[in-house]
């Protein structure tokens, strides 16, 4: 379905990232893949998937890097025709407490580079009348949780972005949405898992089920792979109109 078409994912280096990219691949789109820490295993990865595959390390809270990934892209691969704002980062702390530099990365990383890539990849999207903007916001872009200040800043402003950047391209073929997911089982959560393991002398199994309990009532995580089937389908002639909305896959959690 998207053979020809080329997707630049940022933060897809593992976790959600990683999975949009490969559900992408697997319906033919080139990918350019963006991210710390290995970059061979998720190359071969998309890869396998028998499409074109290229990286760029860009630090996604630096504008200039961000725009050197933008024309890296479009001269390995002609355009980007779907972008995935997906790069984040995490901290948790009162406000009170909250380290300024860490509130700075975090709106810089999480939201800022939203808009920044948007930006950039937008005119060749609008030349072409046909793109997908899909930002990976969060439940948190939806709701709040005590002690993540800077990061249900960053989501909610994401949300915002996703809005804005769908109604000034409304007549057009080029769509904005946010996925929101809940709990989602990537490294950064099995972190979170294991401290709370730790911390309560309890297994991982019990750390789990009482992290999901507090918040989430479906009591499971939603995986990449469901989150990579709806870039996908916003990718799809389906998803030609749905233009502007924050969909969020949190087994139930903003339906309290």
């Amino acid at each position: 379905m998207l053979k020809g078409k080329t997707a630049l994912v940022t933060g897809s280096t593992s976790g959600i990232g990683l999975g949009i990219a490969k559900a992408l691949a697997a319906q033919g789109a080139n990918i350019v893949l963006n991210g710390f820490g290995d970059v061979d295993g998720p190359k071969a990865e998309v890869a396998a998937l028998g499409v074109k595959v290229a990286y760029h390390g860009a630090d996604m809270s630096k504008p200039a890097e961000i725009e050197d990934m933008l024309k890296f892209a479009a001269a390995q691969f002609g355009q980007v025709d779907i972008l995935v704002n997906n790069a984040g980062i995490q901290h948790v702390a009162r406000i009170e407490n909250f380290p300024v530099e860490r509130w700075d990365a975090i709106i810089a990383i999480n939201m800022s580079s939203a808009f920044h890539a948007t930006r950039l990849a937008l005119p060749a999207m609008q030349k072409a009348n046909w793109g997908r903007i899909i930002n990976v916001a969060s439940v948190h872009g939806l709701v709040g949780s005590a002690e993540k200040s800077a990061y249900v800043t960053a989501k909610h402003g994401v949300v915002g972005l996703t809005k804005v950047t769908a109604l000034e391209n409304a007549t057009t073929g080029v769509t904005c949405n946010a996925i929101c997911p809940g709990w989602v089982l990537t490294p950064l959560v099995q972190k979170q898992v294991d401290a709370k393991a730790a911390a309560g002398g309890i297994s991982n199994l019990e750390a789990t089920q009482q992290l999901l309990g507090e918040k989430e009532p479906s009591l499971q995580f939603t995986t990449p792979e469901e989150l990579g089937a709806l870039a996908v389908f916003f990718c799809s002639p389906a998803g030609n109109n749905v233009r502007g909305v924050a969909w969020n896959m949190d087994g139930g959690w903003a339906a309290q």
